[in-house]
């Protein structure tokens, strides 16, 4: 008898519910967006120099479904081939906060876009902008400068260890005493 009113209840409960809008497939031929950035402060006259972003990159930094769908892009790319997982090999590494080309995610798209002179490849029309945005996201977030709620989380594979869920689990280990300062006065 109970039953049949938690029915209703648990259908207004799932209706209630407002679920992330997420676009699986992009469509494969989007445009890539238009962004006017600067990698120096220096301009002629007064004023500074002009940069013009879309916007896009702010979007893709604070969701967690793009980022971790860069990380996979990021090894599916062989990206770690030059970069490894972050720390450099014969690219520069990416989880520090020195930035040759600017550390932004607009500047990181360029990057990947374009190429950089002395090793990095242009990848403009090997990879859909989309996902260039994602990879971006993805480098960004190693560096920790996307929100902690929606950074990937480590991967099992980069631990010196089994899998944190396959470890046996902690022991205990009794001893020690309670100082002199934290005992009750007599």
């Amino acid at each position: 008898m109970r039953a049949l009113w938690l029915f209703p209840l648990a259908v207004l409960l799932l209706t209630a519910c407002e679920r992330e809008k997420r676009e699986f497939r992009p469509p494969q031929m989007s445009g890539e967006t238009d962004e006017e950035i600067t990698l120096s402060s220096i301009s002629a006259g007064s004023s500074p120099p002009t940069q013009r972003t879309s916007g896009k990159g702010q979007e893709y930094e604070d969701n967690a479904y793009h980022i971790s769908q860069g990380q996979k892009l990021y090894h599916w790319f062989n990206c770690n081939g030059c970069h490894a997982n972050g720390g450099g090999d014969s690219g520069p590494a990416l989880m520090d906060d020195r930035w040759i080309y600017g550390g932004s995610i607009e500047n990181i798209v360029q990057t990947i876009r374009e190429g950089r002179p002395n090793g990095m490849p242009s990848f403009r029309g090997k990879i859909p902008d989309d996902q260039i945005w994602e990879i971006a996201a993805y480098v960004r977030s190693m560096g920790r400068y996307t929100p902690k709620t929606a950074s990937p989380g480590r991967r099992d594979a980069m631990s010196p260890g089994p899998a944190e869920q396959r470890r046996p689990p902690a022991e205990m280990h009794q001893g020690g005493m309670i100082p002199p300062s934290a005992q009750m006065p007599q």
